[in-house]
């Protein structure tokens, strides 16, 4: 072979083996095919994780790689499918499913309830013995000067759900009401319409701090007076400057008002020294909460 020939041949072979080494070697300042170098703006922000392309047609992704919706365990349902159970509602001693309105909520144009109420006497005993009670308006229920045509023993009166009657239109200074007036208590209706034969008991352990002539007050060892109106003063069971114990009894719910009978009924407040927003004033507080309270754990076993 001639040199011209032997040179053509070695730059034939040079020229394949850059060409080889073009196609199969890696770019060492570029990076592989496809990805951005080290120096490109694209590396400065991390681009969302993607699943490795399969082999295969291009977009055509495996089945394995892909999250398979209906692979979902069928337990977990979307959040606005999930239902939670029913509570097991509370039964009171008629085996009646005990419910309540909300507090402040008063019978239409009755008065304007205070709603921005709180639990004033979260340990205090249901003050009515037994556990079948119904909470509502004596004026304006079946019976009332300002209720339905109808006696006070209508069934409608003895049947859930509870309404408050705090700040129901009246006369008295209450500065817990909207209006600056009102009811100061809540009544409670007895499990019967039968005068003289269920017990009020009291609230906190306490002394008897006064009887009028169709009242009583309990000084509670923490200083909250609670007031028990309509009770039968001949039977009565307590004195003034008896130290009573909570749950204790202190006379038969009845219709006791002086000289004028009222409804089957027992009027029950609370009275504390609390914020009006106009300072601290020794006054009444709503009590709907504190029943409703009291009468659940009385109905959940929780009481003697």
């Amino acid at each position: 072979m001639s040199t011209r020939e032997i040179e053509r041949a070695l730059a034939a072979a040079v020229a394949a083996a850059g060409i080889a080494a073009m196609i199969w070697w890696p770019a060492a300042d570029t990076g592989a095919p496809g990805e951005a170098a080290p120096d490109e703006p694209a590396l400065e922000e991390p681009a969302p994780e993607a699943t490795e392309e399969p082999e295969g047609e291009p977009g055509e992704a495996a089945e394995a790689d892909e999250p398979d919706e209906e692979a979902e365990p069928e337990a977990v349902a979307e959040p606005d499918q999930i239902e939670e159970p029913p509570a097991e509602p509370l039964l009171d001693d008629a085996g009646i499913a005990f419910s309540w309105m909300p507090a402040g909520d008063l019978v239409e144009d009755s008065g304007t309830g205070q709603i921005l109420q709180i639990n004033y006497a979260p340990g205090m005993r249901f003050p009515i013995e037994a556990g079948q009670a119904y909470a509502n308006s004596q004026v304006y229920g079946y019976g009332g000067y300002l209720g339905p045509a109808g006696g006070q023993c209508n069934a409608a009166n003895y049947a859930y759900s509870w309404r408050d009657n705090f700040c129901e239109t009246r006369g008295y200074g209450t500065p817990m009401c909207p209006s600056g007036h009102g009811h100061q208590g809540q009544d409670i209706r007895p499990a019967t319409c039968n005068d003289g034969v269920h017990q009020a008991l009291a609230a906190a352990d306490g002394t008897i701090t006064s009887i009028g002539s169709y009242s009583v007050r309990l000084m509670s060892d923490n200083g909250v007076r609670y007031t028990y109106l309509h009770l039968d003063k001949p039977t009565l069971q307590v004195a003034v400057g008896d130290h009573v114990t909570r749950g204790q009894a202190l006379g038969f719910v009845s219709n006791e008002f002086g000289d004028t009978a009222t409804t089957i009924h027992l009027h029950f407040e609370i009275k504390m020294a609390v914020e009006t927003g106009g300072g601290i004033q020794n006054t009444s507080v709503p009590p709907y909460l504190a029943l409703v309270d009291s009468y659940q754990r009385l109905l959940e076993g929780e009481e003697d």
